[in-house]
């Protein structure tokens, strides 16, 4: 069987970055990047005073002078009319562009009113003795000046991202769109979730959680509801989720009688590429590819899951291997696997031939992170995860793990 690094390298390897549309930036939240972005303007476009108060010609305190006739008033928005002098002060709001002449800014806390003055808006008394020039002021284009590349292709698209290209004029950028997901949660015993299940039955957990951790990942979703388990549903069900980029089935891909999974897959034209990994839980894991088409004659090769029926099992299996699919499909570099070393909490005895992703809590205050096991009752046991924060693992073997000791963590 192929190790947890193996597999995700087959499945990386079948993960081709889609191709880049043109969005509007303010549904460009959480895309990649797809072209480096220039600004059009010089930002400021002025030299700006960055507080309220008086802009002067700053050598005047120096050399003793304490007042200064206030010949102007401007406001954020507006423009000086008059340079000043040696001896002269324009009142300033931030944001507000530096009128020719002045060498400095002011803060209005270090002033205050004095009396008389040659004109209609009187004299301000200056204490800064220690001003010195280019205080308060910050000059143009000192943010961003024209022509300059501000983002560069391949750059997640936060808040941050949105109000820059803004700010450059950008209402719309290429960028790799978002992975679709379909999600097909099988069995015959699933009922609705609104349902009290009977004898033999139970909810369908696995398909709103996948939803869930399918749009958190950065993909819109397809809801294909509940596959049965005969070959009409699950080929009518898988068809449809072949038209998205990534289909994820949840149950049907073991040894059982009715764990037809694979074998329609293979009748829709989806080749396998492994089918059973070194893991636990997740042992089970199926993947393959179907070629289609892209723009262009381009290939972009469907990717299917096919992730083992218990909670723990399929939510560790998306994880560790469609999350970092997701990410590649929409122009991500890294496979967003977010791990951290942290020292045991308590003595634990591994028992088994194959890597353990056990539920825990990370506690990665300073000065270590500590991680604590949580009491797993197996993989089915969902009420246990939605207690961790992370999956602490142990590598294959009987092996005594002491309390302090190193363990790789996976964050959730």
């Amino acid at each position: 069987m192929l190790t947890v690094d193996e597999a995700l390298q087959k499945v990386i390897e079948h993960a081709h970055v889609r191709p880049p549309s043109p969005v509007a930036v303010r549904q460009a939240l959480g895309l990649v990047l797809a072209e480096d972005v220039t600004s059009d303007v010089d930002s400021p476009p002025h030299d700006k005073s960055i507080v309220d108060g008086f802009a002067i010609v700053v050598e005047d305190l120096a050399r003793g002078v304490t007042q200064f006739d206030i010949v102007e008033e401007v406001m954020a928005g507006g423009v000086p009319s008059r340079a000043i002098a040696s001896g002269q002060a324009t009142r300033i709001m931030t944001g507000a562009p530096v009128p020719a002449g002045a060498t400095a800014v002011v803060m209005v806390e270090r002033t205050q009113p004095a009396p008389g003055g040659a004109t209609p808006l009187g004299k301000v008394a200056i204490d800064e003795p220690n001003a010195t020039p280019g205080q308060n002021i910050m000059r143009r284009a000192a943010s961003l000046a024209a022509g300059a590349v501000v983002l560069r292709r391949g750059s997640e698209i936060r808040p941050i991202e949105i109000g820059l290209l803004s700010e450059v004029g950008r209402s719309e950028v290429s960028a790799h769109v978002r992975p679709s997901v379909a999600v097909l949660p099988t069995g015959n015993e699933l009922v609705s979730v609104v349902e009290r299940p009977g004898l033999g039955q139970i909810r369908n957990s696995n398909g709103p959680m996948l939803l869930a951790a399918a749009l958190r990942a950065g993909a819109t979703t397809l809801d294909l509801g509940v596959g049965r388990d005969n070959e009409e549903s699950l080929g009518r069900l898988i068809g449809r989720g072949l038209r998205c980029d990534i289909l994820v089935i949840s149950g049907g891909v073991s040894a059982g009688v009715l764990d037809l999974v694979p074998k329609v897959l293979a009748d829709a034209g989806v080749k396998q590429v492994f089918h059973k990994i070194s893991l636990k839980p997740g042992k089970p894991l199926w993947f393959g590819t179907q070629d289609c088409d892209g723009p262009s004659g381009a290939s972009c090769p469907r990717l299917v899951f096919g992730l083992p029926g218990n909670p723990v099992s399929s939510l560790v299996c998306f994880e560790l291997f469609v999350r970092p699919a997701i990410a590649r499909l929409a122009g991500r570099t890294a496979d967003h696997l977010r791990t951290v070393s942290a020292r045991l909490a308590a003595d634990f005895v591994h028992r088994g031939d194959r890597p353990t992703y056990h539920p825990a809590l990370l506690d990665d205050a300073e000065p270590e992170a500590v991680v604590r096991l949580l009491p797993w009752r197996g993989s089915g046991d969902l009420a246990t995860l939605a207690g961790a924060n992370a999956l602490a693992r142990f590598p294959a073997g009987d092996c005594e793990h002491a309390a302090g000791e190193w363990v790789e963590t996976l964050l959730l």
